[in-house]
């Protein structure tokens, strides 16, 4: 990581009350940004930003529903007036889900959709001039399922499929004129919360759908590994970052040959082929 790069910048996270998010927020604290933290649920937001106040960090806390336009009004009117510009945005606001797909209903499509994407187009577009102007880094974080749409996951494969689309299309559009674009894609993140999270939603679906990342044959990516990782991707301005290394050779051959994508899909995803 280069010396200083991160000192006063203003970065703006998402989804920064746990998980990912946080660990996004702890890792740009230790670097000297000033710190903008986003959550729907402030009181738990206002923990993780007094810890890290106390680690010496400079914090704006600020609950928002992001689904919500009026909120992502009042999250860029705060900044603008505290800060005066934004060096980086990074989109960790989502959910996953579970569910056979013909189980799935439009609403539950409506409703990850709006979440996982539609969020991170209101956001985008609040803080795009702002970006713009210090040649700033939007990093939207998306997951394999971004690339490749595995069993039992529900809406959440169309919801990250359309993150990965509206990335590519802000590189070539906003690129040129300064605005460096991150599509993170990782495997499952670790945590100790997994059973509850999925187990009630995978109910009636094969073992595999209540593993973290549908039963994806992957160890758990350390968040703060994962953190480091993201910083060092956009001092190198990179367009994407896919974890673990070794999903990449999947991804190419499914680009490659569909068939031979969906069998190896299906075997990363299952105790044995079905």
């Amino acid at each position: 990581m280069k010396p200083d790069y991160w000192q006063d910048k203003v970065c703006v996270v998402t989804g920064a009350s746990s998980g990912l998010g946080e660990a996004i927020a702890r890792t740009l604290a230790a670097r000297g940004a000033q710190l903008v933290l986003v959550a729907r649920h402030l009181e738990r937001l206002e923990q993780t930003a007094d810890t890290l106040r106390a680690l010496g960090g400079k914090v704006l806390a600020v609950g928002a529903d992001l689904t919500v336009q009026q909120d992502v009004d009042n999250l860029i009117q705060q900044v603008v007036l505290r800060f005066g510009q934004v060096d980086f945005l990074c989109n960790c606001a989502g959910r996953s889900s579970r569910g056979a797909i013909l189980d799935t209903t439009p609403e539950d499509f409506q409703q990850l959709l709006d979440i996982n994407f539609l969020a991170t187009v209101r956001t985008t577009r609040a803080f795009a001039a702002a970006l713009l102007g210090q040649r700033g880094h939007l990093v939207q974080i998306g997951s394999l399922a971004s690339k490749v749409a595995a069993r039992y996951l529900g809406a959440y494969p169309a919801s990250k499929f359309a993150l990965a689309a509206y990335a590519q299309q802000l590189r070539l559009e906003l690129g040129p004129d300064g605005l460096h674009v991150l599509l993170v894609c990782p495997g499952p993140i670790s945590r100790g919360d997994w059973v509850p999270r999925y187990a009630e939603a995978a109910d009636g679906l094969p073992a595999e759908a209540q593993q973290p990342g549908g039963g994806a044959k992957l160890r758990g990516i350390a968040p703060t590994w994962l953190a480091e990782r993201i910083l060092i991707a956009c001092e190198k301005r990179q367009p994407e970052l896919i974890v673990p290394w070794k999903a990449r050779a999947l991804l190419a051959l499914a680009q490659l040959s569909p068939r031979l994508g969906d069998w190896l899909l299906l075997r990363a995803t299952s105790k044995k082929s079905d």
